[in-house]
């Protein structure tokens, strides 16, 4: 069984996706190494340890609480949003 690249949409934008990729892995692919800034400064995040461990990857899918962008598993049709 073939599986077929898809897209997700992040901020309005769509970004293509391979399957089994994370949204963070689907992002920095994308050329987005940024999507979210610190409280303080304004310094720019987006992922940093890759692994779970941190926080600066944070994102919103469909809607849902923040999660870590390298943990989340993207699926078709995600609905994400970095701020």
């Amino acid at each position: 069984m073939t599986v077929r690249p898809f897209s997700i949409t992040v901020d309005g934008r769509s970004v293509p996706v391979v399957p089994g990729q994370t949204i963070g892995a689907a992002l920095h692919a994308a050329g987005i190494r940024a999507w979210r800034t610190t409280r303080f400064g304004a310094r720019p995040r987006g992922l940093f340890c890759g692994i779970g461990v941190c926080f600066d990857c944070l994102v919103s899918v469909n809607g849902q609480a923040p999660e870590r962008a390298c943990l989340a598993e993207a699926a078709p049709g995600d609905e994400v949003t970095t701020s």
